[in-house]
């Protein structure tokens, strides 16, 4: 078996409701958390809603006229992860209100490069973690993912998982009788969507990042053009 204790994991759990109230997003998030704490990866969990996080897409909004901002202080915990697992509810269709401003807040640092020059996130992987009491969970992984992977991570096979009661209002994921913790589909879904993280981490991890030639962008900077068939426009 494949060791995976140099890893680590970072669940953002993106609930409208402030700790210690609980949470159905991260009753579904703690099945994914125990597979990996199983297989000794280092599991790092924050709630979005417990922080004062500005809106914006700049490092630091206390740069740009807000008063506080959190989003500061949680970035060294972001950028450590070699996993990113977004959780969210799903409200009118959509993610949460809290899961677009951590998308905001991820795309404000994807500017910042590592040391191969790649933009941050490159060498990292990432999942979503949908529940809700309407439909929804594919729309809202797609729209999720398509961020994550735009920003940089690497996304692999099965990147997300779900579960929704009925539609309406009724029980939800965590509660007793709901059935979602007895769910076929949706335990498989994030069983193999973890291992699939976790497999991706230990390729990426193996590889020393993923490959820098032709989207280094402190290489494109100093003029190569990576075989770009018309170089002259620069």
């Amino acid at each position: 078996m494949t060791g995976y204790a140099d890893i680590k994991a970072l669940f953002v759990n993106c609930t409208l409701k402030r700790s210690p109230e609980a949470s159905h997003t991260d009753a579904l998030m703690d099945v994914s958390r125990a597979i990996m704490a199983k297989q000794g990866v280092a599991v790092n969990s924050l709630r979005l809603s417990d922080h004062d996080i500005a809106l914006g897409v700049y490092p630091d909004m206390r740069e740009h006229g807000w008063e506080c901002d959190a989003w500061p202080d949680l970035w060294p915990e972001v950028e450590a992860a070699d996993i990113l697992v977004v959780g969210t509810p799903i409200w009118l269709g959509e993610e949460s209100s809290a899961c677009r401003i951590l998308i905001e807040r991820l795309y404000a640092m994807s500017g910042l490069q590592n040391e191969k020059g790649q933009y941050i996130y490159y060498g990292k992987t990432a999942g979503c973690v949908v529940t809700g009491n309407e439909d929804g969970i594919k729309h809202v992984a797609m729209s999720v993912l398509y961020a994550l992977q735009h920003v940089g991570y690497a996304i692999p096979p099965q990147a997300d998982c779900g579960w929704i009661g009925e539609a309406g209002p009724g029980l939800s994921y965590a509660d007793d009788g709901s059935g979602g913790p007895e769910n076929d589909f949706t335990q498989r879904n994030t069983t193999f969507m973890t291992w699939n993280l976790l497999h991706m981490a230990r390729l990426l991890k193996d590889a020393g990042g993923w490959p820098a030639h032709g989207n280094s962008r402190k290489d494109w900077d100093c003029g190569n053009d990576f075989d770009h068939p018309n170089p002259e426009y620069r």
